[in-house]
């Protein structure tokens, strides 16, 4: 099969703007249903399985995402049963019917590398046209990604729907021409990336999802972690945690509250974690490191070490990965490249009282599910979005960040008869 690159390097507005415009056409005069976007994320999801792209991290959880069993509970839990074939449902004496926005531009993080399919695929389930800013560093892995999709997709049936622009941040003018030719747009990355980019101008009716810079723990109480039949497993969890995504997603977890237990060492339960981390090591080694996160991780080792007040940790001589022990109730600043802060605290409530909004994904292990609902009530108070058993903080579902992903991109036309 030959396949046309989906990626176009992008030099002037005008480009973009034409294709936002060809874009909305193909919305116009081409509906296309849910399940016939199912279908061919199936056949995308096997294809991607039957590739040489096993190292491309996330690739495992991108697959997954792609399968019916995982979009069609969100698309009826958002939607309803109704809109999966495209159709009207009643509402009193009215009928409603959902209808996509038309053009929806995406701006990914540039540090995960599965994101712009992540974000565009929201879009398509509604219906719409994408109209996606590649970041320069995800060029190669995305245009590898979206030829097995060309294979998948043998009509055209999405792809007709998808224009990918890679162009410099800088341009300021093309990133005005971008956000003047949308409907809608999923805005992924840090503060400044993210304020910069709310600036642009938007066309008054553009409806933003917007999903900046979080961070993610995870905690577990005494019973669960002091239970040594049961450590090894809650340990391997952890690990696939802190791996995937090499820790720079938002849902990765950079501290770990362990509550106090009298009758238990600490120092047992970090040899546990020890063998998970070079375990995982062994099965998902790192294939590069930036020479920035190198230094990050000495730095961390040298300077956690040299607080004292009863600090350990626990690393090889390289960089893999490294475990950082002490107390305390308040998380530090993330290092990320698999580094792992363990902290014990009298009661987990006593540093879920200092989460705010910027804490995105809790990760739990507790034994007892009266105790789970007091910290779960505690966490969602406090700002925390998503509140997960340990080993699923990346399973990517809706709502995210506190909102849906695919209505918002979506319009409820109410339609009453004239007749009546």
């Amino acid at each position: 099969m030959i396949t046309t690159d989906l990626i176009h390097a992008v030099d002037s507005a005008q480009e973009i703007t034409a294709a936002a415009n060809r874009l909305r056409a193909v919305v116009h005069e081409e509906e296309i249903s849910p399940n016939a976007v199912f279908d061919i994320f199936e056949r995308w999801s096997a294809a991607l399985a039957a590739s040489d792209l096993q190292e491309v991290p996330g690739l495992a959880f991108l697959r997954l995402w792609l399968r019916r069993g995982t979009l069609e509970p969100i698309v009826l839990r958002e939607l309803g049963a109704n809109t999966l074939s495209g159709g009207w449902w009643q509402d009193g004496r009215a009928r409603l019917r959902t209808f996509p926005l038309g053009v929806v531009g995406h701006w990914p993080a540039a540090n995960i590398e599965i994101q712009p399919i992540l974000s565009l695929t929201c879009a398509l389930l509604a219906g719409n046209g994408c109209l996606v800013r590649v970041p320069r560093g995800l060029v190669e892995v995305t245009r590898l990604l979206t030829e097995k999709l060309q294979e998948a997709d043998t009509l055209g049936l999405l792809t007709r729907r998808l224009f990918m622009a890679s162009f410099d941040p800088s341009r300021t003018d093309l990133q005005e021409a971008m956000a003047q030719s949308v409907d809608g747009a999923m805005i992924w990355g840090g503060a400044e990336s993210v304020s910069q980019l709310r600036r642009l101008p938007f066309p008054h009716w553009s409806r933003l999802l917007v999903f900046g810079p979080r961070v993610s723990a995870a905690a577990m109480d005494a019973k669960t972690w002091g239970n040594r039949e049961e450590r090894a497993s809650w340990c391997r969890r952890i690990a696939r945690d802190v791996w995937q995504f090499d820790q720079q997603a938002c849902s990765s977890p950079q501290t770990l509250f362990l509550e106090r237990a009298e009758s238990c060492d600490v120092s047992e339960f970090v040899e546990h974690l020890k063998k998970a981390f070079e375990e995982e090591n062994r099965a998902h080694p790192r294939s590069e490191i930036e020479p920035s996160l190198t230094s990050a991780i000495s730095l961390v080792r040298a300077s956690w070490l040299l607080k004292g007040d009863g600090n350990a940790a626990v690393f090889p001589a390289s960089p893999d990965w490294t475990i950082l022990l002490g107390t305390g109730a308040t998380m530090p600043n993330p290092t990320q490249g698999r580094t792992l802060t363990v902290l014990v605290v009298e009661d987990l409530l006593d540093a879920i009282s200092k989460f705010d909004g910027t804490l995105q994904t809790l990760g739990l292990g507790i034994a007892d599910a009266a105790r789970e609902e007091i910290v779960t009530r505690a966490a969602a108070t406090n700002g925390v979005d998503r509140i997960v058993k340990l080993g699923r903080m990346h399973v990517f579902s809706s709502p995210w960040d506190g909102t849906e992903l695919i209505r918002p991109l979506t319009r409820v036309v109410r339609h009453v008869q004239s007749q009546d």
